[in-house]
Formats: C-alpha cells, structure tokens, sequence
C-alpha cells in the first residue's frame, strides 16, 4: 500500500509541475492579448473541461503532458511562397498554417501569436520553463531549510570492535586486536567536537584529522550524553580502498585501488542537517549543472540505456524514464528502518520533484521544435535580423516563419517518442532501484 501511495504522490506532482508549466506559458499570452482556446493537462480524449473567458480548461486521459493551445503560431506565407503537392493539394506546411490562422476571426488578427514582438515571444515561451525551474527551487528551499539535507556528521554510528587477521572475516575471532576506536573507548552516539585539539564540525574535518595525525595518540573530545569528555585514540595502518568523485578507483585490470591510510574504525551518523537559507541558491545552481551534463549526454546515455536492455550491459541510473521515477517514489514510500522515519521519506520524495522539474526546465530548452527551446530560438532569429535590417535601413522582414521548420519538428517528435518507448521498456525489463 505504501508503495502505490508513493507513486500517486509524486504522479500527482508531476501533473501540479506539468499545469503550472502551462499556466506560465497561459498567463503572458493572455496579458499580451493572445488569442488562447485551450489549456490542456494530458492528451487524447477530453475526461473533463469548462470554458471562462474563451478559453476551454480541461484534464485529458493520457497525463503525459500538456499544453496551451495558441491561434496564430505560424504567420501566413509569403506572397509567392506558398507551396503545394504536385497534385495540387496544400502541402502539409501550408494546412498547418491554414489551421493556426483558422480561428482568427475578422478584427482579432491582432491577437495572433505571430504578431507578438520578439520580447513578448520571449516571455511567453520561457514562461512555463520559468515555472519548472521556480518550483524546483522553491522545493529545494523547503527541502534544505525545512526538513534538512541528508549528510554525514560528527555523531558516530558504529564503532568496530577489532581488527580481523583474517581480511575475509566478518567477525572478530579470538587473538583478534582491538580496533582503536573501540579501545579507546569511542561509542555509537558520541559527537566528536574536536580531534587532536582542531574543533571539526564535518565528518570531512574528522577524516581529514585522522590522516594528518598518522599513528601517533590523539586526544579527541566528544559529547555523551550531553556532557564533553576526551579519549585518547592512537590510530593504526591499514590498506583502504582509494576514494575518488565518490567512487572506488580501479587500476587498468579492474581491480579496487588500495592505499595505507590511518585507521580508527568508527563510522558517522547520516542525519538530515538543516541549512541556512544562503545555501539554497547554490545547491539550485548545482542541480542545474548536474541536470545540464545529463541532458547534454543523453544521446550517449540512450545508446547505453538501450544496450542495458537488450543486452548484459550494466543499467545507467542516472536516466530513468517515468515508470523508473514512479518506481523511486514507491520505494522511497515503503522504505522502513531504523533512522529512515517521515523526515527522511519526505526528504527524498521532495528531491525527487526537485530534480523532476529541473529536469522539466533544462530538457523544455533545448532549441529544437516542438520544445520550448525551439520557439525561443525562432524568436531570437526574429530579432536578430530585424536588428540586421535595421542597420542596413532594410525592409522588415516579418517574423520568422516556423512553419517550414515542420518536417523537422515531425523528426524530433518521433526521436521524442522512441526515447520514451525505449525507457519505459528499460524501466520494466532493467530497472533501476534505490534499494539495489
């Protein structure tokens, strides 16, 4: 049960994030007198809709997207550039133009979206991106200063009690020498406040104290039970793996890289740690560089997916198509555990929104029709050679005409829709858990 709550939450979040796209590209359009009969959430067959103010608001049964259906997105043709079929018919270019201008009545050719000036265009169309990337960062700064941000701290977890002769061993056995930690006397649930005389207030800082001081004694303070008390702890040598980018390195065999480091053998706690209000504008920005080089590697990325799926390669989990997220917000539902309550189930279902609208904001702007990148970019043409005939004391050249850019917007729908085909039947046959 928990896990299908789950998947109605974060489904019911994508559809808010979805009508709040639209309602970003909505709202300029009316405010610049566009012309809007439809705002759709979904498609295919109507389930409900009403009408206010000529415009028809309704929900359709596949909830798969949306959008705001706007009259006069193609300009009409040039005189002379009209094209047509050899059988004389309208070419596909020209009937998409027809239908964009059909519903303009006598008198409201000013409320064609066409007729828009270039910054207004602008406005219109980065609108519903806008919204994506204002959501993400509000729930980002809910998630951050609210709930907090799940990390390592200076509470120790775990305290090995010794130092297995046997590398295999997962006990100690008799002749076995105690760890330090443990001979010192550390316990699960002391907050270390300084080692070796340097306050530390990350597990970096603890790490990092450890490695300068070697293997000589150390005196480390640590509050139990609400009092402050100091351990002296002498760490010993011991082969640790090599920790690079969050990874264990390998050498050109595959092996894992191991180095002699100072070792104590006590773990930190992983809490969520409430931040100041400060830090959310960089972590906004970090989800947005890390979202960017996704995107900017997905070609790459499918072609990996793809080999998952049909053959032995290993699944990427860095993309994940919409049965993949509804399978997260599932198990992030029905997870259950020790230091794993509500805080942590909230934490992780708000990071998967966070995440999914600036997924939402990025992918929206890539400029390629019929993505709202590819408006952005015919409006940014439209200026730029406006601003050349100006210069030049040229003839206007009128706005740039979209409509002959519908072969290749037919493509990039196509390209669109295998991707989604190819990560939903990766998402059933190779998926992708949290859980491992």
């Amino acid at each position: 049960m928990d896990f299908v709550v789950g998947v109605l939450i974060v489904v019911v979040g994508l559809l808010l994030s979805i009508a709040l796209h639209e309602i970003g590209h909505l709202m300029p359009a009316k405010k610049f007198g566009v012309k809007t009969p439809q705002y759709m959430i979904g498609f295919g067959r109507t389930l409900w809709s009403r009408t206010v103010n000529g415009t028809e608001y309704g929900i359709k049964a596949l909830p798969l997207g949306g959008y705001v259906r706007m009259v006069g997105m193609y300009p009409p043709a040039r005189a002379g550039a009209s094209r047509r079929r050899r059988d004389g018919r309208p070419s596909m270019v020209e009937e998409a133009r027809a239908a964009a201008l059909e519903e303009i009545r006598p008198g409201e050719e000013h409320r064609a979206f066409y007729r828009l000036t270039v910054p207004k265009k602008l406005v219109v169309m980065l609108g519903g991106p806008t919204m994506n990337l204002l959501i993400s960062a509000v729930l980002l700064g809910v998630l951050a200063v609210g709930l907090g941000v799940g990390q390592y701290t200076t509470t120790v977890s775990n305290v090995q009690q010794c130092l297995p002769k046997n590398p295999d061993a997962t006990a100690c056995a008799p002749g076995d020498p105690a760890a330090p930690g443990a001979e010192a006397g550390l316990q699960p649930g002391d907050k270390i406040v300084a080692w070796a005389g340097t306050p530390v207030k990350t597990w970096e800082d603890v790490t990092g104290a450890i490695a300068a001081g070697g293997t000589g004694p150390a005196d480390v303070q640590v509050l139990r039970d609400g009092r402050e008390t100091t351990v002296s702890v002498t760490p010993v040598l011991r082969e640790r793996p090599v920790v690079k980018d969050g990874a264990v390195a390998v050498d050109s065999k595959g092996n894992d890289l191991t180095e002699e480091r100072p070792y104590v053998g006590i773990g930190p706690s992983f809490e969520l740690v409430r931040q100041p209000v400060t830090e959310v504008p960089g972590m906004v920005w970090n989800v947005f560089t890390r979202t960017v080089e996704v995107v900017v590697s997905l070609p790459q990325r499918l072609v990996d997916v793809a080999q998952a799926a049909f053959g032995t390669q290993e699944r990427d989990p860095g993309v994940v198509g919409l049965i993949g997220v509804g399978r997260f917000a599932g198990e992030i539902a029905s997870l259950d555990g020790q230091g794993y309550g509500l805080a942590e189930r909230s934490a992780d279902m708000l990071s998967l929104l966070v995440s999914l609208n600036m997924a939402l904001f990025v992918f929206n702007l890539i400029p390629l029709l019929p993505l709202d990148g590819g408006h952005i970019a015919g409006a940014l043409w439209e200026g730029a050679r406006r601003r050349v005939a100006r210069w030049r004391d040229a003839p206007d050249p009128g706005p740039v005409d979209t409509a002959r850019l519908l072969p290749a917007t037919y493509v990039v729908v196509a390209l669109m829709l295998g991707m989604s085909v190819l990560l939903a039947y990766a998402d059933i046959v190779r998926p992708v858990s949290l859980t491992g």
